[in-house]
């Protein structure tokens, strides 16, 4: 069996979300499937080296002179076609509408189906764009796949719900957290990391971007309240937002006062974040609507102790007791939750040991084995209806 996979951004240098899926697919595979063939289909970009080399993967990179809808409504059937492969696994949320490979793709929501607010204020102009090329590419593809791979229970629902799938193509596989998400204690590494990134004594980690659902201002205004008791105790530290950006939400709000209880860190290699996570009192992610939620087992996997929703996946992924779990649409439940968790260190600790129990029930290794066996399966039915 030869697979394709699509990895259009896995060689640039910044890598979220969908990104890590998909590289932690690869990674895993290379460990437990020795036998049948991959191809990786990827875009040129200086992060060339972040796959590791394995006899049975190949990495095809592919140009395209129209961007992204190029690649891979173009360039990426193409080139699928062209190495032979049996199945083409697009990782993304879309893939290309007139492949000739029977298609497995991954939906990891559908969030940009569900809401007609493309329009509205909240977001960049980048993700408004996306989320419009997805609104037209996403429901053919998906009507073409052999399977339909989410990452949720609640996902699952949400999209079968949407699509009306009347078979059993749709599948739920969870996402893991990465080996190296555990509680750093070494002090020399700890000091190192905290010297690097000028760390404060005490903070909150949170990790926001200009995504509406992210929940930026309903944190800020949460914090804002958090410091009417606790004045500039603890700071606030963010990862890869913009300075503009911030300097706005906070005017709008009434706290420009916060911005020096604020601290930006700009982007983080992946593997950079367990030392940092392990330093803070509180991991926030109090998100209006996920899909999954890695952070939040990448939050309890360092021991820390996590406030996260009520809402969509997280109670999900969350599990029982194992995180602090609020209404994201209230910042004064959100600013309650912080005041709790700092006063109660019993409760904070027990949180901390909870959620490291919790954060093994999820590994890579086991999602890539289901992934796996989903790509025999869909072999096997295109074998039998081609006997």
């Amino acid at each position: 069996m030869k697979i394709g996979i699509e990895g259009q951004r896995l060689f640039r240098k910044k890598k979220h979300g969908m990104d890590m899926v998909a590289l932690e697919l690869i990674k895993n595979l290379q460990r437990i499937d020795q036998k049948n063939e991959y191809v990786v289909f990827v875009k040129p970009d200086e992060d060339n080296t972040c796959i590791p080399k394995a006899e049975n993967f190949k990495i095809v990179e592919l140009r395209s002179r129209f961007g992204y809808p190029g690649w891979e409504q173009w360039a990426l059937p193409r080139a699928a076609l062209r190495e032979g492969c049996d199945v083409l696994h697009c990782t993304s949320n879309t893939g290309p509408i007139f492949s000739r490979v029977p298609l497995v793709t991954t939906l990891h929501d559908i969030i940009y189906l569900e809401s007609i607010s493309i329009f509205k204020k909240e977001g960049t102009w980048y993700q408004k764009l996306g989320n419009m090329y997805r609104r037209y590419f996403v429901p053919p593809v998906i009507k073409k796949s052999k399977k339909v791979i989410t990452v949720s229970n609640y996902e699952k629902h949400r999209i079968n719900k949407y699509f009306g799938f009347r078979d059993n193509r749709l599948q739920a596989i969870y996402n893991g957290v990465g080996e190296h998400f555990k509680k750093v204690t070494d002090t020399k590494t700890l000091t190192m990391v905290g010297n690097q990134f000028n760390l404060p004594e005490k903070f909150f980690f949170f990790l926001g971007n200009t995504d509406p659902k992210k929940n930026t201002i309903g944190v800020l205004r949460a914090f804002a309240q958090f410091n009417q008791n606790y004045r500039k105790q603890y700071k606030l530290v963010m990862l890869d937002y913009d300075e503009v950006e911030l300097q706005r939400i906070l005017t709008a709000i009434g706290h420009p006062e916060l911005r020096e209880l604020i601290q930006l860190l700009g982007y983080v290699p992946n593997d950079q974040l367990p030392a940092i996570i392990s330093q803070c009192t509180i991991f926030l992610y109090p998100s209006l609507r996920e899909s999954f939620g890695i952070p939040i087992l990448e939050g309890m996997a360092c021991g820390v102790p996590v406030i996260t929703s009520n809402t969509s996946s997280m109670p999900e992924v969350a599990g029982e007791g194992a995180a602090l779990i609020i209404d994201p649409f209230n910042p004064k439940e959100i600013a309650n939750a912080m005041e709790t968790l700092v006063e109660d260190r019993m409760l904070a600790a027990l949180l901390a040991e909870k959620g490291i129990e919790r954060a093994k029930h999820f590994s890579w290794k086991l999602m890539a084995e289901n992934v796996l066996a989903l790509y025999q399966e869909v072999c096997q039915e295109l074998n039998r209806v081609a006997s």
